[in-house]
Order: structure tokens, then C-alpha cells, then sequence
């Protein structure tokens, strides 16, 4: 098709100048009359879209279509007709009729025309009905033999969880029931996560995750509807651990709570735990925090999180384990393995993790600037030791004012010998 200079100058124009309604539209005339049906339905469907209600922009719209209404015939002497029929409503008759032309115009040229109304990528869909929001039900394939060390707290979970279960008939003569809560504290960065995670693949149990985001609504009594789904959700797959990490967040001290929304939803905690709203038998409840002093002591009494572990930082066979894994996959060379581990006490596994992460980073650092591919040596982890400090100290030393001054009952007896052992106390 030859050129128009006209029309090319007008669409130039038009690059600079998108939201001028009049001069688009002239041009789409333009197109017409030169017979580029395509790219004038595409202009008038941009002007319709920015401005609905355009007479000028219909009628073109109709003219590209060939959909022209021709002007009524003038009365004749003939015998009348019968009155024409009325258009029929959308629903009505022809299931492709539509009251609004517009609409008709946007189904039939989808391909070329933009829509003038789309829902937004963020707003969610309406919610028909009361189903049921949809929770992560996880399988962990994670196992008790994959955690290092922390014998102790193996020992206690086998205790409360593990030995009933694998034992039913021993169970039920004891009357030891499959419910029940423990709450987990430490250090940040010690495995508290993953040793839940572990306890679910032991059991062969469902594992479900949950945190204030998970619960906390903006609209009222909506924070508490989530937490009831969630543990109607655990539940309906029992077996199942139901792991409620920071759970100082979510049932912290209401003597210290300001929000009566909070205090509700710490209420709603209670009754769930206590099964008012549903069995719990086959759902088990771990907790996880790094401040129990913060968790309200109606939480901690028997029938709730009635157990509470500590979980330490590793110990040397621990540590041993954990940077064995996470040097297992990377090019090392002559690391004293031994010196590393007794030059870690205090480290979380996550301060092992990072010190390898760092070490690692300095040798490929090292093959850059040289040229020369190398091995991952004791030097580096020796230098990154330099670096890396370990994250638990802070928590220790809060820990310490904790076992002193606040060990009403005997909670944190575990925590007073630990710090006596490594003369913090």
C-alpha cells in the first residue's frame, strides 16, 4: 500500500502528542477513506477507551464496521407494517446481544481494540460464598538423624511425641494422649525451625507453618477466623505438627498488650489450644521463640505449651557435622577441620553457614585477582574467623539478667546450668 505524507505526518505527530483525542480521531477518518480499516479501528478503539461517551469516536467506530444506520423510510399510503422489533437485552434472545454497543465492539475486535476496563493484577478475585482460604500443607522429608546433636532435645521430643505414636498399644494402656505442646527457645540461628521440620518427617506427619503474617487481618474478628482455619486445617490432616514460629509475637504478655485486638487474638490462641473449638487429638503443637520471657505464662500451663526445651547453640560434634555440610559441594583443600570447630564456640548454625559463605568468598576472590582457580584453604576460613562473630553473645547476655532475676518456678533451670557450665553465671 503506498504512503500517505498526510497520514504519515499526522501519526508522527501523534507519537508526540498520544493523548490528542482529535487529532487521533481525524486521523482514523483519514485511514478509512484511504482504506487501512485495520489501523483506524485500532486508533478509534485507543480514543474510545480514553474517552467512553466520544459521539465522533461511535460513529466512526460504526462506520469501520459497516454497521451505518440508515435513516428511516418516510411513511407510505401502503398497509402498515407491523411495529419493528425491539432490540433484545443481553441474556435475552441472542445470547451474543448486548445493551451496551460498546461492549459488542471490544468482544468482536478483542485482537485489535484494548479493553476499556481491566481488573487490576494485585486486587483479588471476589470471594463467593465461605470457602475456605487455602493453608501450605507441607510432607518435610527432613529426619531427627539430619539434625546435629542437640541429643537432649532428641530425647525429650521422643519423650512427648515420637515414642506414643510408634508405640499405639502401649499408648492407649498408659492413656497417653496424642495431643499436646512444646515450645522451643534459644538463640537466633540454632535450628529451631529445622528441628520442627524434622519432627513432622519422623512421625510421618503433615508440617504446617505458622506466623502473625499469617493471622493478622486489618478487619476485625478476621485475625481470629485465620488462626481458627489454621488449625481446622491441621486438624483435618492429623497427623500433623503445627509449628507456631516466634510465638512471642503472636501470644506475647497481655499484662504488656495495649491493643485489645492483640488480647483477643491471644485469647483466641488459648481456646484453640485448649481444643474448645475442635479436637486436637493427632495435632501436635510446636513453638519456637527467641524470648520466652515475652510469651504470656497462660501459654505455658499444662495442657498448652506446657514443655519447654532449650535449644543451645551446637556443641563440637555439632559444629563438626554442620560445616562438613555446608563445605560438602565446595572445592576445599587442607582445612583443619578440628581448629575450626574449637575456634567456633558460641556459633549458631547459621553463623557456621555464613562462615563458610565468607571463606568461600575470599578465595574466589583470590582466583579473580590472580587468574589462577584455587582450592578453598584454612587460610580463608582462618581470615573470614576474623570477620565472622558469633550472633548468640547479645541473646546470652540478656539471657544471663533472665536466669537471675526471672526464674520463677524453675522454667529456665536449663538455662541456669547451661551458663553455670560455661561460667556466664
Amino acid at each position: 500500500m503506498s504512503s500517505d505524507p498526510l497520514i504519515d505526518s499526522l501519526s508522527a505527530a501523534l507519537d508526540g502528542r498520544p493523548d490528542d483525542l482529535p487529532l487521533r480521531l481525524h486521523l482514523a477518518a483519514l485511514l478509512l477513506d484511504a482504506g487501512r480499516d485495520g489501523e483506524a479501528i485500532a486508533h478509534i478503539g485507543q480514543a474510545l477507551a480514553r474517552d467512553p461517551g466520544n459521539t465522533e469516536a461511535k460513529a466512526l467506530m460504526q462506520r469501520a464496521l459497516g454497521a451505518a444506520v440508515s435513516p428511516p423510510a418516510a411513511p407510505t399510503l401502503a398497509a402498515p407494517q407491523p411495529p419493528a422489533p425491539r432490540a433484545t437485552t443481553a441474556g435475552a434472545g441472542d445470547p451474543t446481544a448486548t445493551a451496551d454497543p460498546l461492549a459488542a465492539y471490544e468482544q468482536e475486535l478483542s485482537d485489535v481494540v484494548p479493553p476499556r476496563f481491566v481488573r487490576a493484577g494485585e486486587e483479588p478475585e471476589p470471594v463467593t460464598g465461605d470457602a475456605d482460604r487455602v493453608y501450605d500443607v507441607e510432607t518435610s522429608g527432613v529426619r531427627l538423624t539430619d539434625v546435629g546433636g542437640m541429643s537432649a532435645v532428641k530425647e525429650r521430643l521422643e519423650l512427648a511425641f515420637l515414642g506414643p505414636l510408634r508405640n499405639p498399644q502401649l499408648r492407649r494402656m498408659y492413656g497417653k494422649s496424642l495431643r499436646g505442646g512444646l515450645m522451643l527457645y534459644g538463640p537466633p540461628g540454632c535450628g529451631k525451625t529445622f528441628l520442627a521440620r524434622a519432627v513432622a518427617g519422623e512421625m510421618g506427619a503433615k508440617f504446617i507453618s505458622l506466623s502473625i503474617v499469617d493471622v493478622l487481618d486489618m478487619w476485625m474478628g478476621n485475625s481470629e477466623r485465620n488462626l481458627h482455619e489454621l488449625f481446622q486445617a491441621a486438624r483435618r490432616n492429623a497427623p500433623c505438627v503445627l509449628f507456631l514460629d516466634e510465638v512471642d509475637a503472636l501470644g506475647h504478655k497481655r499484662s504488656q498488650v495495649s491493643s485489645s485486638s492483640m488480647r483477643t487474638l491471644g485469647n483466641q490462641l488459648l481456646a484453640e489450644l485448649d481444643g474448645m473449638e475442635g479436637s486436637n487429638e493427632g495435632v501436635f503443637v510446636l513453638a519456637a521463640t527467641n524470648t520466652p520471657w515475652d510469651v504470656d505464662p497462660a501459654l505455658r500451663r499444662p495442657g498448652r505449651l506446657d514443655r519447654v526445651v532449650l535449644v543451645l547453640p551446637p556443641d563440637a560434634d555439632a559444629r563438626r557435622a554442620i560445616l562438613e555440610y555446608h563445605l560438602r559441594e565446595r572445592p576445599v583443600a587442607g582445612i583443619d577441620l578440628r581448629a575450626v570447630v574449637a575456634a567456633t564456640e558460641d556459633f549458631s548454625g547459621a553463623d557456621l553457614a555464613h562462615l563458610c559463605e565468607t571463606a568461600a568468598e575470599f578465595a574466589m576472590a583470590d582466583s579473580v585477582r590472580t587468574g589462577e582457580v584455587r582450592m578453598i584453604e584454612q587460610r580463608d576460613l582462618d581470615r573470614a574467623l576474623t570477620e565472622v562473630r558469633p550472633s548468640t553473645r547479645p541473646w546470652m547476655a540478656t539471657a544471663r539478667n533472665v536466669a537471675m532475676f526471672a526464674n520463677e518456678g524453675g522454667v529456665y533451670d536449663d538455662l541456669v546450668a547451661y551458663l553455670k557450665r560455661r561460667r556466664l553465671l
